[in-house]
């Protein structure tokens, strides 16, 4: 499986747990998403994405969302998208 840089994280959310995360590729909900850094490496599915708190399907390049994520990521964490 290969992957694609989408994005980058500037800022994490501990209530909701909500990466946000500069998009630099596309992401819709049910990509599978690796978020990887220094302490990171989380793979899990997009359920829910948000631009400016309004849940959206999908996001392009230079969109700022808000995305769900299962545990702790930091800032400057890279994010990917997995392509099977």
């Amino acid at each position: 499986m290969a992957e694609v840089e989408i994005g980058r994280v500037n800022d994490f959310f501990a209530q909701p747990v909500v990466a946000g995360i500069e998009l630099t590729g596309k992401i819709k909900k049910g990509d599978t998403i690796h978020i990887k850094g220094h302490f990171t490496d989380l793979t899990f599915t997009a359920s829910s994405i948000q631009i400016d708190r309004a849940e959206v399907e999908e996001a392009k390049p230079k969109d700022s969302i808000g995305i769900k994520v299962p545990d702790r990521v930091r800032r400057g964490d890279i994010a990917y998208k997995i392509i099977s």
